[in-house]
């Protein structure tokens, strides 16, 4: 019973580090596309290595915290994951976000 613990908190540990990577590449990729808005299926396209769940759990991350903002492509208004789908919607880096990116401020959920 112990191994299953001693597993369970391992797996936790992996996640945990996953999802630090992921929100720093997210945040790495708009730094390099510059700071315009760009379609989140760009931003897919960049990270093939991330799963839809894994990039909509950090986009959703990013903007709750604050350090990108998303927008509808259609009509340019801002809003959420949870009102648009994720083909609807473009981000970019918020100065929250470029002040992250610029090592003035952190955050223990992103690894850059």
């Amino acid at each position: 019973e112990r191994s299953d613990m001693d597993a369970e908190k391992q797996k936790q540990l992996i996640e945990a580090g996953k999802f630090r990577e992921n929100n720093g590449a997210v945040m790495r990729v708009l730094n390099i596309l510059d700071h315009t808005f760009h379609e989140l299926k760009d931003i897919e396209y960049a990270l093939p290595n991330l799963t839809r769940g894994e990039l909509t759990e950090s986009i959703n991350y990013l903007n709750e915290e604050g350090y990108i903002h998303l927008r509808s492509s259609g009509d340019k208004v801002q809003t959420s994951l949870a009102d648009k789908n994720f083909e609807e919607l473009e981000a970019n880096a918020t100065s929250k976000g470029l002040r992250l990116l610029r090592y003035v401020i952190t955050d223990p959920c992103i690894r850059l």
